[in-house]
């Protein structure tokens, strides 16, 4: 009977840390979700506040370009459209420069999120 329990015995050890290492990858892989929620989430902050405030300025900006237009032209409905027309010029270009935009964002982000990184 000693073999037998000798076995139980290894067996039983392996079922303790088969057990073990489930439990700490678990934790790993909780801890490591919670550090991209966290990274996304602050990332998404960061865009919205400074997206906000470049939008004011540029808002600001453009009224103030298009008044010194009107100056020089000597019609606000120029000076506000020729406004307009630059930035539709501006979101025509984004708009077919949206495939290197989007491979650009795509490799920047995918650093941080599939960085072999084990310092959680």
């Amino acid at each position: 009977m000693g073999v037998i329990d000798s076995i139980n015995e290894t067996n039983r050890k392996a079922a303790e840390v088969g057990e073990k290492f489930l439990n700490k990858s678990y934790d790993y892989y909780k801890l490591k979700i919670f550090q991209q929620i966290t990274i996304s989430v602050s990332m998404v902050f960061k865009i919205f506040a400074i997206g906000g405030i470049i939008f004011i300025g540029l808002t600001f900006l453009s009224i103030a370009a298009a008044f010194k237009i009107s100056d020089i032209t000597h019609s606000n409905t120029i000076g506000f459209l020729i406004i307009g027309v630059v930035y539709l010029l501006i979101s025509l270009i984004v708009f077919l420069l949206r495939k290197h935009i989007n491979n650009f964002i795509i490799k920047s982000l995918s650093k941080p999120f599939f960085s072999q990184d084990e310092n959680i």
